[in-house]
């Protein structure tokens, strides 16, 4: 980029960031860098500048980097959750096209800062990850880059399936001696002794010093984890006896990883949402020429325009914003802002007149044709904040570690009438069963039918029950 040009960004960085202090955002100091396309679409596809090497990775690059060559697509910005905040500009861009980017990158980085979902968050997650690469890379060079990578690969499977709680849990404890325990009886004949006598110690390890009596078993069996464990990849890292500890020490970071990306998850139309409205609001402030406000007004409105294909989160976003703003004060749009993720966001605040206003509705497929199913208010809000709940994956928990008393891992679905995709499904238990070391049973329900899929090594089994 010419000198000249670097100037007049800089000078409307500026005073864009000016603007956007006196309308009260309140966002990390940022760090601007101009990078060309490749570079762009490289941290597009890692998800951070700094993040390991994965096979993965390069395939999402491929396809976001085709699109850009051929037109499809375009990505304008990045901008990295972090104190300081980092936005990455693309090189070639216009200073109209960088004067909004800026403007919106500052609105995202005021959503980092003070939405609540982001509270927990990790601001120096760049250094962390570098951390996370260079120890992967040692572990490539000590084991063998095929038996990281293959690992990586069971890890990545299941990798949203974590507990991002803002208050967590009480954690199972005594681990040392469960996996000690575990590895004592690691080859027990079906129907011996097994995980369950090694999990009645930890009971008595937990039990008060007053607590002579045992307590109650369920249906004469206690199971474990004693409720529900929503965090599979924590769980599986703890008590699996399949691990080495090169292995454990993987999933944790990855967890870390997933744990700082999982906000970013429950707030996309939040999020994005945020940042529209205030990119417009901002632009309205500066002094464009016609050429300029021209050029602006159709970058806006392709960012900002409905599709009829898919929702488009910065669409529905800013408009329930504009509409909070409408029927009580800014005041309440920075309160939303703070407390809300996306299924608060759209129970409490996407109303019958907007779902009119914006000509929503609940269509499926049926046969070869999609046809519009429902058009009531209530039943479209209410399958929108489904389709956000959990971050938009599967809600899933580890149900049973000591399934069929033989050690197998069951776990179950939380169905709330989105039935799961059943190729992934297919694909996805042989992961855990290789990160569990046993046979994984997954419960759900599949056309109003309970069923079990079973995966032993071999194949894939159903069982409808």
């Amino acid at each position: 980029m010419p000198g000249d040009e670097i100037k007049a960004l800089e000078r409307a960085i500026a005073e864009i960031t000016e603007i956007a202090t006196g309308f009260g955002l309140d966002f990390y100091p940022m760090r601007y860098e101009i990078c060309p396309a490749d570079i762009i679409y490289t941290f597009g596809a890692y998800g951070m500048p700094t993040r390991f090497g994965h096979w993965s990775f390069g395939k999402t690059f491929h396809k976001m980097k085709s699109q850009y060559d051929f037109g499809l697509s375009k990505i304008y910005e990045l901008v990295i959750n972090s104190n300081p905040c980092y936005a990455f500009l693309l090189d070639g861009n216009s200073l109209v096209q960088n004067k909004l980017i800026v403007a919106h990158v500052l609105a995202h980085c005021d959503f980092f800062k003070n939405n609540m979902r982001f509270s927990m968050s990790n601001r120096d997650m760049v250094e962390s990850m570098a951390a996370t690469a260079d120890r992967i890379n040692d572990y490539s060079v000590t084991y063998g880059t095929d038996a990281v990578e293959s690992f990586i690969d069971s890890v990545l499977a299941v990798q949203e399936h974590i507990d991002p709680s803002l208050i967590q849990p009480r954690k199972l404890g005594k681990t040392h001696l469960l996996e000690a325990k575990m590895k004592e009886r690691k080859d027990f004949p079906p129907g011996g002794p097994g995980p369950a006598h090694a999990y009645s110690e930890l009971w008595d390890l937990e039990k008060g010093p007053d607590a002579d009596t045992p307590a109650p078993e369920t249906a004469g069996k206690r199971t474990f984890p004693p409720e529900p464990e929503k965090d599979i990849v924590w769980f599986i890292q703890q008590y699996s006896t399949a691990l080495e500890d090169w292995q454990r020490d993987i999933m944790t970071m990855l967890h870390d990883e997933m744990l700082y990306f999982w906000p970013q998850m429950e707030t996309k139309i939040m999020n994005e949402g945020w940042a529209s409205y205030w990119h417009q609001r901002i632009m309205r402030e500066l002094d464009l020429t016609a050429e300029e406000t021209i050029e602006y007004a159709k970058l806006n409105s392709s960012v900002v325009q409905p599709s009829r294909q898919s929702l488009n989160p910065y669409y529905l976003g800013l408009k329930i914003f504009e509409d909070i703003e409408r029927r009580w004060d800014r005041d309440k749009i920075f309160e939303v802002r703070e407390l809300d993720s996306d299924t608060s966001f759209i129970r409490s605040y996407l109303s019958k007149e907007l779902v009119s206003d914006l000509d929503l509705y609940v269509f499926e497929k049926k046969g070869p044709e999609w046809k519009i199913t429902d058009k009531a208010w209530e039943n479209v809000r209410d399958q929108l904040v489904l389709a956000r709940v959990n971050g938009g994956s599967p809600y899933l928990v580890v149900q049973d570690a000591d399934y069929e008393r033989n050690g197998e891992l069951l776990i179950a679905h939380h169905y709330e009438s989105i039935e799961l995709d059943l190729k992934y499904l297919e694909r996805t238990l042989p992961h855990i069963y290789a990160l569990w070391g046993r046979t994984v049973h997954l419960q759900t329900v599949v056309e109003d039918k309970k069923a079990l899929f079973t995966y032993d090594g071999k194949k894939v089994q159903r069982k409808f029950m």
